[in-house]
């Protein structure tokens, strides 16, 4: 979620945290908070989209420091959007400002943008790295807040909405955690991260001194995710502050401190709440109440018992349960085998499709993946016909629809789309959702080639774990508009081929031998790197279509995990993809064909790079 103006507003006075030792604890981390303050802290360059590396990194020495001082982290990732939808409005503002950043940027503004996989290769560094991790039914907030409740342990994140909920162990923000400065603590203690922790006894103190329970209906009053205050205005026009708060001064941190030292004088919220209605009209005071008092729940911790999932990995939640999901559909989805676009999907018939930097003149870079997604969406609702569930439109053979929001040149734009329906030999009335799995392996696989349009027969002579980006690579040719040009693609291939250089050079395993010539050709490469680039330029054309590729890429990896992955699920965080090596790549091969020959010092891998571009010509 978020309270409107409240990091800044607590942030600005700075009296109201104590400075805490992190170590020897268990840590309760927001997934989410966290993935996009590494990732903006690891970015070379947010147009290229994507530095995947180097965001493993990130993710692997924040979680070495933490192993360094003891810590145990949980970390708790937000899942789809919830039955309720209620975040829609909040999500399209957020899609927008997205879009708004993505345009600057495709101009050479500044600016920042989290690029499409992100999330997925948070997800895989998490694994490789045997970090705990859950992926919660919907939001996040409250079943942190339960954890880190159930075990009096700090919760970390960069959500404002910490600073309310009443935590045992504390908030630390992530910005004031130096997880890279880690200190020597005397004694016997040993080392620790400095951080500091909201106090929230000296945030009501000052106040008044406020009540806890209060804080709540302060954060729905303020405006958050989750209320629009256009039914509060009246009451924030009209109130008269306590003396020395002057409405309307100080901008908006004037009416927080108003709206604090106001709610200072009552003795709990219902109280509180009753006076806000005198304010309104009579006809508006039911709803208002029905509104504040629903919101305020979202600041009580969930019942779900996290501990529960993180000691026998059993994840239940009365939300999930509502759900009506195939028990195999929730489990994946906590264990973040499944994304929140398959529940999206299942719950909502609904989904966002993020904006990445590309060409705002042309259509959206994922118009390329829609039949991929199409395959999706009929696979996920796909109804047995002689279910009681089917609604009348699916009982008379119509196929779903779901609805897509994407960009329309520079603005968000809502679309139907129609799912596809699934291949009579492989998917008949006996295979609904919930029998999927029972599905033979071989008709999964030929289902995903299929889709992409690939035989099985051309990837045998490709490594296993690069098959689907090779067949998804396959697809991005065949489907691309404008089509693809062959120094996007050599540039393409030549960057897997030098993931796979550092994956077998940089093995920490002593029982992997590395050739001699490997190890020279990937040093001969780190030296070409740090060569200043013959060419600067920006191209946007060959970032559109190497944007295109991502979202194909997505979508293969989100097909590939519903179908129970029939081919191997390659690793984004082994340096699959560098949205700042490819544009080199292609810039460079336009004025020097040469740079073709760049691994020649491995056999190995120039073999693997003809194997790759024979492949994908054929």
């Amino acid at each position: 979620m978020g309270v409107q103006g409240l990091t800044g507003f607590v942030e600005e006075r700075g009296a109201f945290f104590t400075e805490l030792r992190v170590r020897d604890t268990k840590l309760v981390i927001d997934g989410s908070s966290l993935y996009h303050r590494l990732y903006f802290a690891s970015a070379l360059d947010f147009r290229c989209g994507g530095d995947y590396g180097a965001f493993a990194v990130a993710v692997s020495d924040f979680f070495s420091s933490l192993r360094a001082c003891r810590v145990a982290p949980f970390v708790v990732l937000d899942g789809g959007r919830g039955a309720d939808d209620r975040k829609l409005p909040t999500l399209k503002g957020r899609a927008a400002e997205r879009l708004r950043a993505a345009h600057g940027l495709s101009r050479g503004e500044g600016g920042g943008l989290v690029p499409l996989l992100a999330r997925e290769a948070f997800v895989q560094a998490l694994r490789r790295l045997g970090v705990p991790f859950v992926q919660c039914f919907a939001e996040a907030d409250r079943e942190i807040a339960g954890l880190a409740s159930r075990w009096g342990c700090p919760v970390l994140s960069l959500d404002s909405d910490f600073f309310v909920f009443d935590l045992p162990g504390g908030y630390c923000p992530l910005n004031h955690f130096q997880w890279q400065s880690v200190r020597e603590g005397e004694g016997p203690q040993g080392c620790y991260v400095p951080a500091q922790r909201f106090s929230v006894e000296k945030f009501c103190g000052y106040f008044g001194p406020l009540r806890k329970s209060l804080l709540p209906l302060f954060a729905v009053m303020t405006g958050n995710d989750h209320i629009d205050l256009a039914a509060l205005e009246k009451f924030f026009s009209t109130v008269r502050w306590p003396q020395g708060c002057v409405a309307g001064r100080g901008g908006k941190h004037g009416r927080l401190r108003g709206l604090l030292a106001w709610l200072a004088q009552f003795a709990e919220p219902a109280e509180a709440v009753d006076h806000v209605l005198k304010y309104l009209k009579k006809h508006e005071r039911g709803e208002v109440k029905a509104l504040l008092c629903a919101s305020v729940e979202d600041y009580t911790p969930s019942d779900v018992n996290l501990e529960d999932f993180f000691q026998n990995g059993k994840y239940e939640s009365e939300a999930a349960r509502k759900s009506d999901l195939p028990q195999w559909v929730l489990n994946a989805l906590a264990k973040g085998k499944l994304a929140p676009f398959i529940s999206d999907t299942l719950v909502l018939r609904s989904t966002f499709l993020h904006v990445q930097v590309e060409n705002m003149q042309r259509p959206s870079a994922h118009s390329t993946a829609l039949p991929i997604r199409q395959v999706i969406y009929g696979l996920l609702l796909k109804t047995s016909q002689n279910t009681e569930v089917a609604s009348s439109s699916e009982q008379s053979n119509e196929l779903p629809v779901v609805q897509e929001f994407d960009r329309l040149q520079k603005t968000l734009k809502k679309t139907f789309v129609q799912a596809a329906s699934p291949p009579t030999d492989f998917y008949d009335d006996h295979f609904s959702l919930d029998k999927l799995m029972e599905v033979p392996m071989s008709c999964r696989q030929m289902l995903l080639l299929d889709t992409l349009g690939v035989n099985m027969s051309f990837l045998e002579s490709i490594p296993s774990h690069l098959q689907l980006p090779v067949a998804v690579t396959c697809y991005w040719i065949r489907c691309s508009e404008p089509k693809v040009t062959l120094h996007q693609l050599k540039a393409l291939l030549l960057t897997v081929v030098s993931g796979e250089l550092h994956r077998i050079t940089g093995d920490p395993d002593p029982t992997v031998s590395h050739a001699e010539d490997d190890s020279s050709a990937y040093n001969e490469f780190l030296k070409w790197k740090e060569k200043k680039p013959q060419n600067k330029d920006f191209d946007l054309d060959a970032a559109h279509s190497f944007c295109q590729w991502q979202c194909c890429l997505q979508m293969g990896f989100y097909l590939n995990q519903l179908l129970c992955s029939p081919l191997p699920e390659p690793e984004l965080t082994s340096r699959l993809y560098s949205g700042t090596l490819v544009q080199r790549l292609y810039q460079e091969l336009k004025s020097t064909a040469s740079v073709e020959n760049l691994f020649s010092l491995s056999p190995k891998m120039t073999q693997l790079y003809q194997v790759l571009l024979n492949t994908v010509e054929s």
